[in-house]
C-alpha cells in the first residue's frame, strides 16, 4: 500500500514537472513571450522616434510655407486667387 502511494505521488510529481517545463504556460513559453515583448518594445520605440521626427518635419514644412507665403505677400506684393491687393501710402 505504501509503495502504491509513493508511486502515485512520484507520477503526480512527474506530471507536474512535465506541465511546468513543456506544457501550455510553461517556463519555455514564458521565456519566448518575454523575448517577443522585448523585441516589440524595441520596434515600438523605433516607430515612436520615427513618428516624432516626421511630425517635427511636417510642422517645419508648414511653418516654412507660411513664412515663405508671408514674405512673398509682403515683399513682392503677391496675392492669392480672387484677392484684391491694395497699397496704401502714408
Amino acid at each position: 500500500m505504501r509503495k502504491l502511494v509513493h508511486t502515485l505521488l512520484l507520477l503526480a510529481l512527474v506530471a507536474l514537472q512535465v506541465q511546468l517545463w513543456m506544457g501550455e504556460g510553461s517556463v519555455a513559453e514564458m521565456v519566448a513571450i518575454k523575448s517577443q515583448i522585448t523585441q516589440q518594445d524595441r520596434e515600438n520605440d523605433r516607430l515612436y522616434r520615427r513618428n516624432h521626427l516626421l511630425a517635427t518635419e511636417v510642422i517645419e514644412l508648414q511653418n516654412g510655407l507660411q513664412t515663405l507665403e508671408e514674405q512673398a505677400r509682403l515683399d513682392l506684393g503677391m496675392i492669392k486667387k480672387d484677392e484684391t491687393y491694395y497699397l496704401i501710402y502714408d
